[in-house]
């Protein structure tokens, strides 16, 4: 066999480079590849005949697919070098003037190697800091283009690579993946038209309405800056001095606020969006994500058991079973409500603490989420994917939404101050199924060609990228006073109400009681009463039960317990600065 492989002059080379004993398999593979090219051909007649584009993607991704087999087969040993590329001949011992002598300035490899591991960390995300990664694709399993012209929508089969993370918020990265905390559900869909960035978590609603307060409730879910220990005085207090929390809060506490891992949760945009079709016509719309795996939930014991014996659990059964071809799967949805039907909304429909009646808008099914690809590295395909709401192709705009407003301003500027200012560079941000053309150029590690010699001024008389005017965002009318407008007090209650009385059943209602109380009793007494008040307002039944199990805790006394902050803003605990 090796000899009649070796006969032509072509394998006798091969042979003599890279060993005979390989040259049978790559005489398969390119073999493989000439069959793969004649199917390429085949299929861009049919293109040509169809003008079916998922035609072409697939050949291309089926030839390009036998390439890399081909080039994989051809891969020598591995030389270890430096990160310069020269080769190493001992990575195991120091350079040293003489067995016990001192360490030489000259030793490249040893510096090279602690150069490099002294800045192998980047800045931890502030938010969202501990979580898991998977790529996949979004397939079009209805028409939606009377809503919107976005090419993502363009037609019923159409398919479109995306990644996603999940993660929780307060955590850091090495905190457990099991804690009770919402779940960020973050899906970055790699478009004909540039990336779409659909930054959502697995709650329809969030604590607060205003972006305002971001910063204010993110440190009250972080450490506190004395003790450096998350703070039940810091986490509650904030709460109760914001009431539009309390549906939200309501929900993390329910059974819902521990998922079983990330794959059997539902996800949603969140936000209010707004959607533009050919016409230019606009509605406002919701995004949902149902997943195909069911709803699971894990109990507070199994929870607890887990953030001590597999913090890692979450990202562990989303790796497995990708791994084993147990592609995880959900349904995508759009409710969708007219301007007219928005100025009669009972609420602010663009309020991020409520949600939008099923009844009145039901959800109108659109496609799939399947995951069937794990990250080859997590660093550069989990940690430094970065994702961004204002990234929204044609079709898709921004709603008035203050919570959404703001994030289209935070998010590309942490990534800017985390990855650096080329972050859309970086293979896992770039938009590749779309030609990037622009006049930004430099910044700190560039990666491309930087649009070579092209002008880097607009306007200008050569030849360089110009505006489309079809591409305009859509006109929309604003008329109101500019103010700061004040809107704590926008009915924080109905809608938990009927959370509390319609969703859950008695069972659930009581593991509510349950869970709140339990996190509740470390707080002061003054929050406490106040937290209770509110759900009072709510419902009797779910502020008295809250508190008859306050009283019990109470009696009980609190166990290693300091309460840094006391009510006339001086620490309990003195500072020896």
């Amino acid at each position: 066999m090796q000899r009649s492989c070796a006969s032509s002059k072509y394998w006798k080379i091969t042979a003599k480079m890279y060993g005979s004993k390989a040259c049978c398999i790559n005489g398969i593979v390119l073999a493989l590849i000439i069959i793969s090219f004649i199917i390429f051909i085949v299929f861009m007649v049919v293109v040509s005949w169809t003008h079916e584009e998922r035609f072409l993607r697939n050949a291309v991704e089926f030839f390009f697919n036998f390439v890399n087999l081909y080039n994989a087969s051809y891969k020598r040993p591995d030389v270890l070098t430096t990160g310069a590329g020269i080769p190493i001949g001992d990575k195991l011992n120091l350079q040293t003037a003489g067995p016990r002598g001192p360490l030489l300035v000259q030793d490249v490899v040893f510096t090279d190697e602690m150069a490099h591991f002294d800045r192998e960390r980047i800045p931890e995300r502030v938010v969202h800091a501990k979580g898991a990664g998977a790529f996949g694709y979004f397939e079009v399993t209805h028409d939606i283009t009377h809503y919107c012209k976005a090419k993502v929508f363009e037609y019923v089969g159409k398919t479109t690579p995306l990644a996603v993370r999940f993660s929780t918020v307060a955590g850091e990265s090495g905190s457990a993946d099991t804690v009770r905390d919402p779940r960020g559900f973050a899906v970055k869909f790699y478009t004909d038209e540039g990336n779409w960035d659909l930054t959502g978590n697995n709650t329809p609603i969030f604590f607060i309405r205003d972006a305002l307060l971001f910063p204010s409730f993110i440190h009250s879910q972080k450490r506190n800056p004395q003790t450096h220990l998350k703070d039940p005085d810091m986490v509650w207090d904030f709460w109760s001095l914001r009431p539009e929390s309390l549906h939200q809060v309501s929900f993390l506490f329910s059974d819902r606020g521990l998922p079983d891992g990330f794959r059997h949760m539902n996800g949603y945009g969140s936000h209010t969006f707004k959607l533009i079709n050919s016409q230019g016509n606009p509605v406002y719309c919701k995004f949902h994500y149902k997943t195909e795996q069911g709803i699971k939930n894990l109990t507070v014991e199994e929870a607890d058991r887990l953030a001590a014996t597999d913090p890692d659990y979450a990202i562990r059964d989303l790796y497995n079973a990708i791994a084993n071809g147990n592609f995880p799967s959900w349904t995508f949805y759009i409710q969708v409500m007219t301007f007219e039907q928005a100025e009669k909304y009972p609420w602010n429909p663009f309020d991020l603490t409520k949600v939008w009646s099923h009844k009145d808008y039901p959800l109108i099914p659109v496609g799939r989420i399947v995951l069937n690809k794990n990250p080859v590295n997590y660093f550069t395909e989990v940690e430094q994917m970065a994702f961004d709401p204002s990234n929204m192709p044609p079709g898709i705009e921004p709603s008035p939404d203050k919570m959404l407003q703001g994030r289209l301003f935070s998010y590309p500027d942490t990534h800017r101050h985390r990855l650096g200012a080329n972050y859309l560079q970086l293979p896992v941000n770039c938009p590749y199924r779309a030609r990037v053309a622009n006049y930004q150029r430099d910044g700190p590690m560039c990666m491309t060609d930087n649009q070579g010699g092209a002008p880097n001024y607009y306007p200008n008389s050569f030849s360089a990228p110009d505006c489309q005017p079809c591409f305009l965002e859509s006109k929309f009318r604003i008329s109101p006073d500019v103010g700061r407008y004040n809107s704590l007090d926008e009915d924080n209650v109905t809608q938990v109400r009927t959370f509390f009385t319609k969703v859950l059943n008695d069972a659930e209602r009581e593991r509510l009681c349950q869970n709140m109380a339990g996190h509740l009793k470390g707080a002061q007494l003054f929050i406490q009463k106040r937290m209770v008040q509110h759900l009072m307002a709510v419902h009797q039944e779910y502020g008295s039960r809250v508190q008859a199990l306050l009283d019990k805790y109470n009696a009980e006394g609190k166990k290693n317990s300091i309460h840094v902050y006391t009510q006339g803003g001086s620490s309990v605990v003195p500072s020896k600065i």
